[in-house]
């Protein structure tokens, strides 16, 4: 089982082996959501500046946030899925503020990479449909997260 993960780090402060230790991650939480082999997404890791931006843009929200997905199996007004055509699963982007995961791991006291990695599995549950807009949905979402994060050995 493995994703296509095109990682992107465009704030040149993460070392090549956290870039992987997040791929190899994901690539767990996809084993452990049964998600089709060769399925792809994009991670993008980027300032608060540009977060921000992101977020102004696209949410009407003008300030910075830690994680945000754009999941592309979600049809927009207008659009039409493709169906038959043998393409692998685009699965949509993940963006983390390398800025706020620093200073979300110092706030909740715990190492820089487990912050990282919270970060990337709630983006990557997102791109599958997950939310925590009610009660139920955010104990559905977080209980998972939590059981990936344990299981692959990131604990708080």
């Amino acid at each position: 089982m493995t994703l296509l993960i095109d990682s992107m780090d465009e704030t040149q402060e993460l070392t090549e082996q956290q870039m992987l230790e997040i791929e190899r991650l994901l690539n767990f939480a996809a084993q452990k959501q049964k998600i089709e082999d060769h399925s792809e997404l994009s991670v993008t890791y980027v300032s608060n500046q540009k977060i921000q931006e992101i977020n102004r843009e696209y949410r009407d929200k003008d300030a910075p946030t830690d994680v945000i997905s754009f999941a592309m199996e979600e049809l927009g007004e207008g659009e039409v899925e493709l169906v038959g055509a043998d393409l692998p699963r685009v699965l949509g982007d993940i963006i983390i503020s390398v800025q706020k995961a620093r200073e979300q791991a110092e706030e909740y006291g715990h190492a820089f990479e487990r912050e990282l990695g919270f970060l990337a599995v709630h983006g990557f549950l997102h791109l599958l449909g997950y939310d925590h807009m009610t009660e139920a949905d955010e104990k559905e979402m977080f209980t998972l997260q939590k059981e990936i994060l344990n299981e692959y050995g990131l604990k708080r």
